[in-house]
């Protein structure tokens, strides 16, 4: 399958070498005009989104740019996370990277959730091993006051990745990215990853005006993240709340929904649909797709069709192949994919996805293989 990588299947151009463009233009998102003249009518992904009829299944992987390709380690090799996602020239080529190797429907925007808040003057660091590391927690008023809203001249190296993706994509779709309210203040209160959120619910059940402060103010920020993105162009976008699977539907309805729906809300009628994701989300499937997106994504654990059952009417459904599946045989493979397929055809749209992000000892060659088998139907 390495022919893919030079080949790119005539979809994707090389990476530019020079970055322009300007700042995003701030104030509130209005409905977009064509980004690419006609691809909402010829993308797959986006017809799906739309609850449309397609050919086939649209696929693309979450975290397909990154440490499963070897020439996404050789690019990286010494570079610091956050340092590569200020970096136009090197969020082009990663995002890139994996289209031309898989000819997938769609791009995701390489960058990293904690982007924005580092952006805003929060101390985080990315250690490696361990994921985000904030020095300072947020768990009283006074850490409150740490937060702003972002502007787009916080992040002026995201317009001018988009202005050079959009140069290089053709008709592949670019997906642009934002963390969900709750998985940002997880990681805030916390202080970095958690198995088991205790500082995170203890301040949302015994300081309620606060938690609901702190999101109100981490929706905004991200909100000021993802309209820089739709701004500067980018097709659709997905709310990552990657940690909402830590609690029942009754704690979620009451204090994280409210907030991402009014991100979710922000961008209706921009004209890019709205994925919404989290993980070991199956009993919050009906509060997710009430949140507002257009999209919901579902993890491996809940079947397609009982997925779209619980979600409800006018959602397309976005997965859910397991990503250790990836590690079956090819026989066993087929199969997982052919299952994931004909349930998701039961929903009134379906995007093809794995059921989280691909896991750094995947084998590239089975991700292409996967892409195949999608597209073969």
């Amino acid at each position: 399958m390495s022919e893919r990588t030079e080949q790119g299947r005539g979809r994707v151009g090389a990476a530019a070498d020079t970055v322009t463009g300007g700042a995003a233009a701030a104030g509130p998102v209005t409905t977009a005009g064509p980004r690419r003249p006609g691809l909402a009518e010829r993308a797959r992904l986006l017809r799906a989104a739309r609850r449309e009829p397609t050919d086939v299944a649209p696929v693309w992987f979450m975290r397909q740019a990154g440490r499963a390709l070897p020439e996404y380690r050789a690019l990286r090799a010494g570079v610091p996370m956050l340092d590569s996602c200020k970096d136009a020239a090197l969020i082009t080529e990663i995002t890139l990277q994996p289209v031309r190797r898989f000819g997938t429907d769609a791009a995701i925007f390489f960058s990293d959730i904690v982007v924005p808040l580092v952006a805003i003057g929060m101390d985080i660091d990315i250690v490696a091993g361990t994921g985000p590391v904030v020095a300072q927690p947020i768990r009283d008023a006074e850490g409150l006051s740490a937060l702003r809203p972002l502007a787009p001249d916080d992040v002026p190296y995201i317009h001018d990745a988009v202005r050079l993706l959009l140069a290089e994509l053709g008709d592949v779709p670019l997906i642009g990215f934002a963390g969900a309210p709750f998985t940002l203040a997880s990681y805030l209160v916390e202080g970095g990853p958690s198995r088991t959120h205790a500082r995170t619910k203890r301040l949302m059940y015994t300081a309620p005006d606060l938690w609901h402060a702190l999101l109100d103010r981490l929706a905004d920020v991200t909100i000021g993240f993802l309209r820089v993105q739709v701004d500067a162009g980018v097709d659709a976008v997905q709310l990552f709340d990657s940690w909402a699977g830590a609690l029942d539907e009754a704690d979620y309805r009451r204090y994280v929904a409210p907030h991402s729906a009014k991100v979710l809300g922000a961008f209706e009628g921009a004209g890019v649909p709205r994925i919404h994701f989290g993980v070991n989300t199956g009993e919050l499937l009906t509060a997710m797709g009430e949140a507002g997106a257009d999209v919901v994504g579902v993890d491996w654990r809940v079947a397609l069709d009982e997925a779209a059952r619980r979600i409800g009417p006018g959602r397309a459904v976005q997965g859910n192949l397991d990503p250790t599946a990836v590690f079956a045989p090819p026989d066993v493979l087929a199969g997982k994919v052919s299952d994931v397929l004909q349930r998701g055809a039961k929903a009134e749209g379906h995007i093809f996805n794995l059921g989280h992000g691909v896991l750094p000892e995947t084998d590239p060659g089975v991700l292409a293989h996967i892409v195949d088998l999608v597209h073969e139907g």
